[in-house]
């Protein structure tokens, strides 16, 4: 399980050199002033540092987001109802289970979830490329054949993937003349590159999609950018791994209760 793994490597990951540059990155998404301040372990009891920003990238609009990174976390809330309510609720629960949708279920007046969705970083020195059988080609990310899998493929899928949203060239595989996978990054703030990957359903298990990610790390890493790598399912997570991507933490998006957000001014 996900939140197993990451407990294991969190000591190991302290003081991982990718670790203050994840942080400086999602502490910009917040839209707020907020710092990770550590807690002196996983299981310290100090909660995450909680901010209003209705503006915040931590999570969809509206929502309260949470984002963990080594033994420290930083958590979003859109007014000062909700963020007071993330405070007393969350003060006293452990940083590896604040993104544990059951321990925040049972803390908080939830209505809806997103994730927790791992956060993976790789430097060019723990990179292991991939070199495929097949050649990988680059495409401009408006190209009418990456278009075609775009809309070949699940909605849900082109969704998930963030290939609709990337601004680097698209790296693809095709199989005759049809484009079946394919990866690039969207550039976010603090110089990094946010890896996305898609790969036609009937074409998935041929190792496509760490070939095409591949390619696009590679660029990214040339491009002097620090790549993402944010995932749900235990597949992606599994390419990213395997090239050489290390999972520094984790991120929640939940959406309280809106009736019950009425007894946090008291």
């Amino acid at each position: 399980m996900a939140a197993d793994m990451f407990h294991a490597d969190a000591d190991a990951i302290a003081d991982h050199p990718l670790l203050n540059r994840a942080r400086r990155l999602w502490e910009t998404l917040a839209n707020a002033p907020v710092s990770f301040a550590s807690s002196g372990g996983p299981a310290g009891p100090a909660g995450p540092a909680v901010v209003v920003s209705p503006a915040s990238a931590l999570c969809p609009p509206s929502w309260a987001g949470i984002v963990v990174l080594g033994d420290a976390a930083i958590a979003t809330a859109p007014t000062e109802s909700a963020a007071l309510v993330l405070r007393r609720a969350l003060a006293s629960v452990p940083v590896d289970s604040l993104t544990r949708p059951e321990t925040v279920r049972a803390v908080l007046p939830v209505s809806d979830v997103l994730g927790p969705a791992s956060l993976a970083y790789l430097s060019g020195a723990d990179f292991r490329p991939a070199h495929p059988d097949g050649a990988v080609e680059p495409l401009a990310s408006d190209h009418p054949d990456l278009q075609g899998l775009l809309r070949s493929a699940e909605p849900e899928d082109v969704a998930e993937s963030g290939m609709e949203e990337i601004t680097s060239p698209a790296f693809v595989v095709r199989v005759g003349t049809d484009v079946v996978a394919a990866a690039g990054y969207r550039t976010w703030p603090a110089e990094t590159a946010h890896v996305c990957v898609l790969t036609h359903p009937r074409w998935r298990g041929r190792r496509l999609a760490r070939h095409t990610s591949s390619a696009a790390v590679a660029h990214a890493l040339a491009a002097g950018s620090l790549p993402q790598w944010r995932a749900r399912p235990p597949a992606s997570r599994r390419v990213a791994r395997s090239l050489g991507f290390q999972e520094l933490g984790r991120q929640l998006s939940i959406r309280l209760a809106v009736d019950a957000l009425g007894g946090a001014r008291g």
